[in-house]
């Protein structure tokens, strides 16, 4: 293991937001599955040996109902960010009084919940702006985790519309899910997007720049995966020659499968027993854990004021 900093996060997006995102009937009573799931999460994660960041929904931490999982989460010493209140990926639309009305439900809300003040922040479907970043400082968030350095983002969205029910209007608010061409030129190692706040991307695989995260991996292993794990070891690989620490993207859906949530059998690889999928997760957080210093992502970003230090001494001590 060498000391470069990697990272575990779970964008804890619960049923009704990905039933909300693909236009199904239903989820404006928010069907919750986090109390099946995070126990899945929690456990895998312990095995592991690992603390992670879980960016949670304010709407789930404002209902009763999710109340004890999410507790659970923040009292097993896991690190707590804001992934906004309503987790509508077209964030980057809201006007200045809109922006502020959900951090300020989403803070209160997931503090209330967990005991926790979010440092940290992830817009949903990687939605983000300037006015966003803005607000992330003003608001005093050490790191922005919103930027997905891939090329392949709108092949994602034309296969998500091709597969959802939404009528042209909702798809036109969603345009800009999964980022923008451009956002694949943007560094893989985290970095200061703004003054006082740092940015750590989720990592893709380097000169690529394909997706490496849980649900690509697993999108590959619903057809054989052996193909998954050749396709991690070389994402391994490819960062280790590079110099890369990866930030590991997570779901709630890499756990679940549709026995779990038969309303979510749209998904990707949900017809994956869950046990394989887990099997997987515990793959790739071991692979971490063997190559790289792994915890969170405040940790992960934390990283790059100490690696600017050590290099100033170098500097120095020339």
């Amino acid at each position: 293991m060498n000391d470069r900093a990697a990272s575990v996060s779970i964008d804890l997006d619960n049923q009704w937001a990905y039933m909300k995102t693909q236009g199904c009937a239903g989820w404006e009573e928010f069907p919750s599955y986090l109390e099946k799931v995070a126990p899945r999460i929690l456990e895998t994660l312990r095995l592991c040996g690992l603390r992670a960041t879980f960016f949670m929904v304010g709407k789930d931490a404002a209902l009763e109902k999710n109340r004890a999982p999410l507790r659970a989460i923040a009292d097993a010493g896991h690190e707590i960010a804001n992934h906004s209140f309503l987790h509508e990926p077209w964030l980057h639309l809201y006007d200045d009084a809109e922006l502020r009305r959900d951090f300020d439900q989403a803070e209160e809300s997931i503090a209330a919940a967990t005991g926790a003040r979010p440092q940290g922040f992830r817009g949903p479907g990687f939605s983000t702006s300037p006015a966003v970043r803005a607000l992330l400082r003003e608001r005093g968030y050490v790191y922005d985790a919103s930027i997905l350095p891939t090329f392949i983002g709108g092949l994602a969205r034309a296969y998500f519309f091709m597969t959802s029910k939404l009528p042209a209007e909702e798809k036109k608010r969603r345009s800009r899910l999964y980022g923008r061409f451009s956002d694949g030129f943007t560094p893989l190692r985290p970095y200061a997007i703004e003054p006082g706040l740092i940015e750590v991307p989720v990592t893709t695989l380097p000169l690529l720049r394909t997706p490496i995260h849980l649900s690509y991996l697993l999108f590959l292993g619903q057809y054989a995966m052996p193909l998954a794990h050749a396709y991690w070891h070389s994402a391994v690989a490819a960062c280790r020659a590079a110099g890369v620490g990866p930030s590991l993207l997570l779901h709630p859906t890499d756990f679940l499968d549709a026995d779990d949530v038969p309303a979510m059998r749209f998904f990707p690889a949900m017809r994956l027993p869950s046990a394989r999928k887990i099997a997987l997760v515990r793959l790739t957080l071991e692979s971490l854990r063997a190559h790289w210093s792994t915890g969170t992502l405040l940790r992960h970003a934390q990283s790059l004021a100490g690696e600017n230090t050590a290099c100033l001494q170098k500097v120095q001590a020339c």
